[in-house]
């Protein structure tokens, strides 16, 4: 049984992903589950401090879990490589993690996250994704790691 998460295979008869744990029920017993905005707000000020450093508009993403938890990689460039290659311009070591496994391309309008061809694939608020736009506080899951999108100066942060 093919995990919707994460796209990991599990024994047939499986109730639960044994890489990511997600629920493995069937379509019409999946619940759908929306962040409370609490949990947003709460995750907003804890990385305050870090948001009233970056410049409006530019954006950062932030390592929540992983190996390297807690840091932090600006979005400076036009193009921003994420992998498990040394020359990444955000290495993430870990098998679950592939080479070229995705990139952060800077739009007028933001930021956009694409996948490279990964093997386990690119997570965007828990939805596999080939292409989407960024959002503040967006959750971003690249093999095991975890990180958090941020973007400087936008209202939402006042």
């Amino acid at each position: 049984m093919i995990c919707r998460r994460c796209g990991h295979d599990n024994e047939a008869g499986a109730n639960f992903c044994s890489s990511c744990g997600a629920s493995l029920g069937t379509a019409d017993q999946t619940t759908v589950t929306i962040a409370a905005i609490e949990d947003r707000v709460e995750l907003d000020e804890e990385l305050a401090p870090v948001l009233a450093e970056l410049p409006q508009g530019v954006g950062m993403v932030v390592v929540r879990r992983g190996p390297n938890a807690g840091s932090r990689y600006l979005l400076d460039r036009d193009q921003t490589t994420i992998g498990r290659h040394p020359e990444s311009d955000i290495f993430l070591d870990d098998i679950t993690v592939s080479r070229r496994h995705a990139v952060i391309e800077r739009i007028p309008a933001g930021y956009n996250l694409s996948d490279a061809g990964s093997l386990n694939g690119t997570y965007v608020n828990h939805e596999r994704v080939e292409r989407a736009p960024l959002s503040h506080l967006d959750e971003l899951q690249i093999g095991r790691f975890v990180l958090t999108y941020i973007v400087g100066g936008i209202a939402e942060h006042a």
